[in-house]
């Protein structure tokens, strides 16, 4: 069973400044969603944005993690969307 703080501690790990936010929805340890900003996300596209953050988790995706819902933001767009108070 996979823990959603490891999965947060790898993002975070990966990505240079980033803030992740990992829930483990069924409560099953393998289906998650989560909310990842990063200031490397700026100029990528939203596709790029994920394959990062799917990089980041490397081996873990597809075996420890069978599903991941995703949603990335710039600072800017962290802060638009009222995530950054």
């Amino acid at each position: 069973m996979f823990q959603a703080s490891e999965i947060k501690r790898l993002i975070e790990a990966a990505l240079p400044g980033a803030v992740a936010s990992i829930a483990d929805d069924a409560g099953d340890g393998e289906h998650f969603s989560g909310e990842v900003m990063s200031p490397s996300f700026a100029g990528q596209s939203l596709v790029q944005q994920h394959q990062a953050v799917y990089r980041a988790l490397g081996r873990h995706m597809g075996t420890d993690i069978h599903a991941l819902q995703l949603k990335t933001y710039t600072p800017e767009a962290w802060n638009r969307a009222g995530k950054g108070n």
